[in-house]
């Protein structure tokens, strides 16, 4: 798109997703924790500006809103891209818009897995409902997105229940393991380290578990939480602070920490693969931001896959499901057109919310 400012008004979402939009730059617009909140106080600000909510996923940064005029949305991307620190012209050149009734496809796509890198996986549907929630808790939503979002779930749900779309799905937990695989042999003498004690660690920790993979070792920012972990795992935990010094005892090191800079630096593996001779070191970086810098990627035998690196060898599994993608787009279809009827008024409408952003 060549335009500064999404052309969007009514019900609409802007963002940037993995389909258009490179991992070294989604890092960049992932919103920090720390300063999330500034964010939602300057869009919350913003006159005409109806109803919002924002979903953040390593994958996707989307902005959905219902506003009386574009200059709404311009200005929400332009609050987004000042916190950022972005250029909006930059920005447009992988920004995605969608109206009306095509917002409300999107949204339905994206919730039940349609619209993700590894079609059909089943987190994107908890990670919409948190953002609803936290959509919800701000008192950001109103008749328009509450409707368009509670019906997502049923549609996600009813996709999951009338098709095969999740069955023969391979995970990238289960690719990293594979991978693993490939480079180690046999994964019973493999030592692992797992960075962050978050979800896609655990399952990724747990799916090296299942292939033979006995010593584990979990480290975190939050010692409880590794120590925590790590007793569920029947593992060892590691202080987050002496992770450097022990990278070079590790042959697998996966790395999925919310940490706002790499974790794992070039020099630290330089340093270990001096004390490893000739056995390989292959890192997995789960995260975005990522954890581990570009540059290891350079270094002789290391072997470090991202998490679009992984997607790609995913999705090879995607031709074997196009029969069920395509069940899913017309349920999704159906559905999304029979919604945007029944909200239409209320988009288009005189009706305003009294309790949403623009009205405070």
């Amino acid at each position: 798109m060549s335009q500064t400012a999404p052309d969007a008004h009514g019900l609409f979402v802007f963002g940037a997703t993995h389909r258009t939009t490179p991992i070294e730059v989604r890092e960049k617009l992932s919103l920090p924790k720390p300063t999330v909140e500034q964010l939602h106080a300057a869009i919350a600000r913003i006159e005409g500006l109806r109803e919002y909510a924002v979903l953040n996923t390593c994958n996707r940064i989307e902005f959905y809103g219902v506003a009386d005029t574009p200059a709404a949305a311009a200005r929400m991307q332009e609050a987004f891209c000042q916190h950022q620190q972005f250029p909006a012209e930059e920005f447009a050149k992988y920004r995605t818009t969608h109206v009306g009734p095509a917002a409300v496809q999107h949204l339905l796509e994206v919730t039940a897995g349609i619209d993700s890198q590894l079609v059909g996986e089943t987190e994107i549907l908890g990670q919409v409902k948190d953002a609803y929630a936290a959509a919800q808790s701000r008192k950001s939503t109103g008749p328009v997105l509450n409707r368009v979002f509670q019906k997502s779930f049923q549609a996600a749900k009813h996709v999951r229940s009338s098709t095969a779309i999740t069955e023969g799905q391979i995970s990238i937990a289960n690719v990293a393991v594979e991978l693993a695989g490939n480079i180690f042999g046999k994964l019973d003498a493999t030592r692992v380290l797992l960075l962050g004690a978050g979800d896609i660690g655990e399952k990724t920790a747990k799916a090296f578990r299942s292939r033979g993979a006995a010593a584990l070792t979990v480290s975190s920012r939050s010692l409880d939480r590794a120590m925590a972990l790590a007793t569920e795992l029947g593992a060892q935990a590691l202080p987050f602070e002496h992770r450097a010094e022990h990278l070079a005892q590790f042959d697998v090191v996966v790395c999925s920490t919310s940490a706002p800079d790499a974790v794992i630096l070039t020099g630290d593996v330089q340093n270990a693969m001096r004390r490893r001779a000739s056995r390989p070191l292959f890192l997995i970086d789960l995260a975005l931001p990522r954890d581990v810098e570009a540059g290891v990627a350079r270094l002789e035998n290391v072997y470090l896959y991202n998490l679009d690196d992984l997607a790609k060898i995913a999705e090879e599994n995607r031709a074997a499901r196009e029969a069920e993608i395509a069940k899913c787009r017309q349920i999704i279809n159906e559905r999304a057109a029979a919604l945007w009827q029944h909200i239409a008024p209320q988009v288009t409408g005189e009706a305003r919310a009294t309790d949403t952003p623009g009205a405070r």
